[in-house]
């Protein structure tokens, strides 16, 4: 089972992707997969929709694919999270993750075109693990506790610039959260069904030429630990997304740096999860 949203930008309607590839429009039954949809036990209710797929119309193939999840209300991301990327980029190993937010103006869809913002000049892609919140989580026992509360994982490409990031004060917010920065999906994947998300292959690819090329073996603290350490500081709440870190190979770990630049074919795939493929086209 594998949620899909589907249709014209902030037009999108909820749907299901099947095992052989069927699409199946849900509108009629689910408004959206929104945040009440997570907390009112949404999940348990699609697998009884699932087992009935002749009752609902079929989404063409060509449609275009959004964000699996509607209006989240935090987009966290984690950084230097992977062993082999923090030693590209000269940092030493976090002693605790390292947490900044996307803003949720930056999501898209996961074929959606990469705009180069305004007076961009260094311009990076980040394959990632992301998994939603599936209820209210505050100050978490231990890690232990972690995965029931997770309603599932998904492809993530935390797209950067780098000059934004790093050069212009240090925040790292300005360098994530432009438009088109937060492709997810193609399909939100519940976390039963991937019993093997700390064991996953990331690839990115550009222009046909691997960038990336991991594991989620390399990860320095795993999904459970960091739900656990962000539930000691804040309330997340069902619909929430975290995106895990990336893996080494991105463009500013290069030698000479490998940004992006109009043109470009960014792919990024997931064991699992499936893949996105984006085309970088001008500032609009």
């Amino acid at each position: 089972m594998k949620l899909i949203r589907f249709g014209e930008p902030d037009r999108e309607k909820p749907g299901l992707e099947l095992e052989d590839g069927t699409r199946l429009d849900l509108s009629d039954a689910i408004s959206d997969y929104t945040p009440d949809f997570f907390a009112c036990g949404g999940l348990e209710r699609l697998k009884a929709l699932a087992a009935a797929p002749q009752a609902f119309p079929r989404v063409p193939a060509a449609v275009r694919l959004g964000a699996p999840v509607a209006r989240p209300g935090k987009f966290i991301a984690i950084g230097l999270n992977y062993r082999r990327h923090a030693a590209e980029t000269g940092n030493p190993i976090p002693h605790e993750p390292i947490l900044f937010t996307k803003y949720n103006s930056s999501i898209c869809g996961p074929a959606d075109d990469t705009v180069v913002p305004r007076g961009s000049t260094k311009l990076d892609y980040e394959v990632e693990l992301a998994f939603v919140v599936k209820d209210k989580v505050r100050y978490l026992a231990s890690e232990r506790d972690a995965l029931a509360h997770i309603a599932g994982f998904m492809v993530c490409n935390d797209v950067s610039e780098r000059n934004f990031q790093s050069e212009r004060g240090g925040q790292w917010v300005k360098g994530k959260s432009c438009d088109t920065f937060g492709p997810l999906g193609p399909w939100l994947v519940p976390a039963e069904d991937v019993p093997d998300f700390d064991r996953l292959d990331l690839k990115t690819l550009v222009n046909g030429q691997v960038r990336q090329s991991s594991n989620t073996r390399d990860m320095i603290f795993g999904v459970p630990h960091l739900l656990w350490y962000m539930s000691q500081f804040f309330t997340l709440e069902p619909g929430d997304i975290c995106t895990t870190g990336t893996p080494e190979g991105v463009a500013h770990g290069m030698k000479p740096p490998g940004f992006l630049k109009p043109g470009d074919l960014v792919e990024l795939t997931i064991a699992r999860l499936g893949a996105q493929r984006h085309k970088v086209v001008p500032p609009r």
